[in-house]
C-alpha cells in the first residue's frame, strides 16, 4: 500500500463517516481533486513546452492526434466534451500556430481530417518523451506491474465517466 502525499495510509476500507459517507468514497474524491488539480498544472506546462503560445486545453487535442492520426473536427470535439464553436477556435489557433493542418478525408470529399504537421509531430513527440522519463523517474520504486494496474484501473474509470 503506498502513502499519500500527506504521509498517511491509504483509504480505509469499510468506514462510514458521521454524515454517512462511505470513507472509500470520500477519499476516491480527495485523491482525484488532487491528482486533476495537478494534471491541469502540468498540462499547461507542457503545452508551453509544445509551443509558448499554446492554450492549456489544445494540449489533449495534440495528443489524440499524435495518437490516432487524423480526425474529423467533430470526433475531436466529441472526445474532448466541446461544442463546434470551441472546437473550431481551438482547431484555428493550432493550425496558426503551424502544428496542425486539414486535409480533405478520402472517405467523404465533403469532410476534412485534422492531422498534425511534423512540426507539431516533432514537437508533441519531444513533450510525451520528457513526460514519459518523469513518470519513470518518479515512479521508479513501484513494481511494474503496479503501474501496470493503475494505468488499467484509470482506464476503466475514464470508461465509465465518458457514459
Amino acid at each position: 500500500m503506498h502513502e499519500d502525499g500527506n504521509g498517511g495510509a491509504q483509504g480505509v476500507v469499510g468506514q462510514v463517516t458521521p454524515s454517512g459517507a462511505d470513507q472509500e468514497f470520500l477519499s476516491l474524491e480527495r485523491e482525484l481533486t488532487v491528482l486533476l488539480r495537478r494534471a491541469r498544472a502540468n498540462q499547461g506546462e507542457m503545452a508551453r513546452e509544445v509551443h509558448p503560445d499554446l492554450e492549456s486545453s489544445a494540449y489533449g487535442l495534440l495528443i489524440r492526434l499524435d495518437e490516432l492520426g487524423g480526425q474529423r473536427a467533430t470526433a475531436l470535439a466529441a472526445y474532448i466534451g466541446v461544442g463546434k464553436a470551441t472546437m473550431s477556435r481551438q482547431l484555428r489557433a493550432l493550425e496558426e500556430l503551424g502544428l496542425i493542418a486539414r486535409e480533405p478525408d478520402p472517405a467523404d470529399g465533403r469532410a476534412w481530417l485534422v492531422t498534425l504537421t511534423e512540426e507539431g509531430r516533432r514537437r508533441v513527440g519531444t513533450v510525451r518523451e520528457a513526460r514519459r522519463a518523469r513518470y519513470v523517474r518518479q515512479l521508479a520504486h513501484w513494481d511494474r506491474s503496479e503501474v501496470a494496474e493503475l494505468a488499467r484501473l484509470l482506464h476503466e474509470l475514464n470508461g465509465v465517466m465518458a457514459k
